[in-house]
């Protein structure tokens, strides 16, 4: 669904405080590819799913551990509201504006 592409900065409040980053997203039918580009590193989209104007994925993070983190968000408009979870460390919020 092209109602959910685009490029979103992002703000995720995590244990290290709060991280930026810049996440692209790029539909194809049910699923999506796509980035997130912070200071950290870029972590690529695996596994993308859309289902109307949710979206759920994971990323393979290397720093400062390696982790799979399991996402999920939903999009409104040109704003989304999701979560990043890591694994025994919780749930973080993440927020975006579409560029």
């Amino acid at each position: 669904m092209a109602g959910v592409d685009g490029e979103y900065d992002c703000i995720t409040k995590s244990p290290l405080g709060e991280q930026k980053s810049v996440f692209s997203v790029k539909s194809d039918g049910n699923s999506f590819t796509g980035q997130n580009v912070s200071p950290m590193g870029t972590l690529d989209v695996i596994d993308g799913k859309v289902d109307g104007n949710k979206l759920t994925w994971k990323m393979e993070m290397k720093v400062p551990m390696p982790m799979t983190l399991d996402c999920s968000a939903t999009i409104d408009g040109d704003t989304f509201n999701g979560t990043v979870g890591a694994g025994a460390f919780g749930s973080f919020p993440m927020t975006g504006t579409r560029k």
